[in-house]
């Protein structure tokens, strides 16, 4: 069941300042491990125009996630490679609004031909995986990117 509430947008629609206060808390960074800080407007435009240039590379990126109108983070869909890796970062009192985001945005990769399956990177220090079982990803291993071990999981789409 997905979220009716949960809506999706361009990040170029949210102000820099609202994602850099999102970015900048730690216990998002906790579990971000590529993160660098300090996280301000500035290295949130940065970070906006590389999520579009993923859209204009590959025609398919990041979004921002609304709740009923108002921002509760970022995720989508990003080339690894030749697989579509799945990510979503959300602000730490929207948490829970997880597993509904991800059955909504999985159900659009369910819908295009491009992506046959899913992969989800996740930190070591995320403990509690509970979400993605339920999501049906099944655990393929670590990986290692730009320096950070990731635990890998794949899920098929088609």
């Amino acid at each position: 069941m997905t979220d009716p509430a949960i809506t999706w947008v361009c990040l170029t629609e949210i102000a820099p300042e609202e994602i850099a206060a999102h970015m900048s808390d730690p216990r998002v960074a906790e579990h971000l491990p590529l993160l660098t800080l300090p996280f301000d407007r500035s290295a949130a435009e940065a970070f906006v125009a590389a999520k579009e240039a993923c859209w204009r590379r590959d025609g398919l990126g990041h979004w921002a996630f609304l709740r009923e109108g108002a921002y509760v983070g970022w995720g989508g869909f990003q080339k690894e490679g030749d697989e579509w890796d799945f990510g979503l970062v959300l602000r730490p009192d929207c948490f829970g609004l997880g597993l509904p985001i991800a059955r909504k945005a999985l159900a659009f990769a369910r819908q295009d031909p491009r992506i046959p399956f899913v992969t989800f990177l996740l930190p070591p220090s995320r403990r509690h995986l509970g979400a993605l079982s339920r999501l049906g990803a099944a655990p393929v291993g670590q990986v290692e990117l730009a320096g950070a071990t990731f635990l890998k999981f794949r899920l098929e789409t088609s």
